[in-house]
């Protein structure tokens, strides 16, 4: 089937695929919405701390990723009720929860209130946003009406922000505005009016089928458990990722049996600011896949700068995954078991 405008929308309807496609405004957006904040300058010795789960904790993720050898101060990510046992009065916490009830992270913004750390909140309100008010607490206004995981762009430069904000690593406002050029770019060739060969709907049309595997080394690590997340998400697939060069020391064992296990697509994607060795893992690693997977791809990241290459990356797997979805006939607004997930825990 063609994956055009009108095959997506046929799908698609709560228009994911729009949201993804403007990611560069989002993040043209996000600098303004951080610079509202007017949230000042701290100095924390002992670095940052991302709270958050899910969309929301990503941008954590991938700012790590983007900052790279840049942090100068540890910067960490606590998904789950508590902070790290060394965070304190000299660690910036950012907590991130789209809708400002996410559980965890509202146990985690009372944990660093009660150890004195500083706070910043990123969130379009709830809970979180009226604790921070309450405690005078620097908020960055996320606009709604988004699924959060479509909220990328939102969480990476509010994370991104409060690494410079902490002194933990320069401010990246001017790669920001590279990368939204880039993501411009990339929509235009990549989206449902983009031709029907282009790279986002050829590895969907590739992986469709199969149970998506996707990996690479250092900030494509980081891009492959975005690629991951969607897959599970927007595609209603079960979906794995690994990180170079740690999976070569015990993951590529099993390819050799996973053809009789069930049919496996497997992405590997690729960094050309990586470390050489690592990129030389990767083409290896792939090699080593083709035993047993039905199809392994490779994929390299587009840009200048890091926060570009992640950036593409990003916006190639976004894209992909809502392609499947369209192939599979599979709304990507439906996440009933996460609702499930978050209904009977608030009733035990």
């Amino acid at each position: 089937m063609n994956l055009d405008r009108d095959s997506v929308a046929a799908v698609d309807s709560t228009a994911q695929m729009a949201e993804a496609l403007d990611l560069a405004a989002h993040l043209r957006d996000a600098l303004w919405r951080v610079e509202s904040a007017g949230a000042a300058r701290v100095d924390a010795p002992d670095g940052v701390i991302v709270a958050g789960m899910g969309g929301s904790a990503v941008g954590g993720r991938l700012a790590a990723a983007a900052l790279g050898p840049r942090l100068t101060r540890p910067f960490s990510i606590a998904d789950g009720y508590e902070l790290p046992a060394w965070a304190g009065p000299q660690t910036l916490v950012l907590c991130s929860s789209y809708s400002g009830e996410t559980e965890e992270t509202l146990a985690c913004y009372d944990d660093a209130a009660e150890r004195g750390a500083p706070r910043i909140v990123a969130t379009t309100g709830g809970s979180l946003a009226e604790r921070a008010r309450r405690d005078r607490v620097p908020v960055i206004p996320v606009p709604g009406g988004f699924q959060p995981r479509a909220a990328v762009g939102y969480a990476l430069v509010s994370a991104l922000a409060a690494a410079a904000l902490a002194g933990a690593a320069p401010g990246l406002e001017g790669e920001v505005e590279a990368a939204a050029a880039l993501a411009e770019t990339l929509a235009a060739e990549w989206g449902p009016d983009g031709p029907e060969d282009s790279e986002a709907k050829a590895l969907a049309r590739a992986l469709d089928g199969t149970v998506p595997v996707i990996g690479g080394a250092e900030l494509a690590a980081a891009a492959a458990y975005r690629w991951k997340c969607q897959f599970n998400e927007n595609s209603s697939l079960p979906a794995f990722s690994f990180a170079l060069p740690e999976a070569g020391h015990n993951e590529v064992v099993g390819w050799a049996a996973a053809r009789e296990l069930g049919r496996f697509g497997v992405v590997l994607l690729d960094d050309p600011g990586a470390q050489p060795r690592n990129r030389l893992r990767t083409e290896l690693t792939a090699e080593i896949a083709e035993a047993g997977a039905e199809v392994v791809i490779q994929v390299s990241a587009r840009g200048e700068t890091r926060l570009e290459r992640l950036v593409s990356l990003v916006m190639l797997g976004d894209l992909v995954s809502l392609y499947v979805a369209v192939l599979r006939g599979a709304d990507p607004v439906e996440i009933e078991p996460i609702a499930w997930l978050k209904t009977q825990l608030a009733s035990r």
